[in-house]
């Protein structure tokens, strides 16, 4: 395990605020604290949490981020991650948490997820997704049109990408305006970028469109928007 990753993370809301869960002992980044409690104050903006409500955690290392939304009153999380030991781990910290059967664990890539969710027990569509992938060693085209592509999202998912500068900035509607871009912010080499798919008008947050204004020029990024 690097050294600058700590071993426990804690919760900062909901039933389960101040309890801590514990990281795999893998190489693996968590999300920032920060960064989380941006990512609740956006989603709890355009949305409250309940429970026939339903998420998809994509590269979920410990599963923080799903187990927050648990905490915070999402009826079931469907935790994806490749490495087993990831998988062991967040199996570890719903339990210990005490979230029961409003959890699953898929072992497998997310491009085989996103594209065929039915095989992985996921009843789409859901009403979030978050993807917060390693931020060099993924295929960003391939992620991107398998997910604006995928029956797992419906008319007015939300979605939350969390990426680093170093790639580009993601434009403000993906998938030919399928996506749409709500909000996006930087902390730091960080970027957290806030779309919905077809939106029909109830989610209660604005496009701000502004927050999309480039800031490098990264042709792959572009060209996602025709995807």
């Amino acid at each position: 395990k690097r050294k600058d990753v700590p071993t426990t993370l804690r919760l900062t809301g909901g039933e389960c605020r101040g309890r801590y869960v514990n990281m795999p002992n893998v190489h693996a980044r968590p999300m920032m604290g920060m960064v989380r409690e941006s990512l609740y104050s956006m989603m709890l903006s355009a949305c409250d949490l309940e429970e026939n409500m339903s998420m998809l955690d994509i590269f979920s290392g410990s599963g923080v981020v799903g187990l927050e939304a648990l905490s915070r009153g999402m009826g079931h999380v469907t935790f994806c991650d490749f490495s087993s030991t990831c998988a062991r781990a967040i199996r570890e910290n719903c339990e210990e948490l005490g979230f029961g059967d409003r959890f699953e664990v898929a072992v497998t890539r997310a491009e085989q997820l996103l594209a065929d969710p039915m095989s992985f027990n996921v009843s789409s569509p859901v009403d979030i997704v978050t993807l917060t992938p390693p931020y060099t060693e993924v295929d960003w085209k391939e992620l991107i049109s398998t997910l604006v592509h995928s029956p797992a999202l419906g008319p007015d998912t939300l979605v939350f990408i969390e990426y680093a500068q170093e790639i580009g900035i993601l434009p403000e509607n993906l998938g030919g305006g399928k996506l749409v871009g709500l909000r996006q912010k930087k902390f730091g080499r960080t970027y957290l970028a806030f779309y919905v798919n077809q939106p029909t008008g109830k989610i209660r947050v604005k496009v701000k469109s502004e927050d999309f204004a480039p800031v490098q020029a990264f042709s792959g990024f572009r060209e996602m928007q025709a995807f």
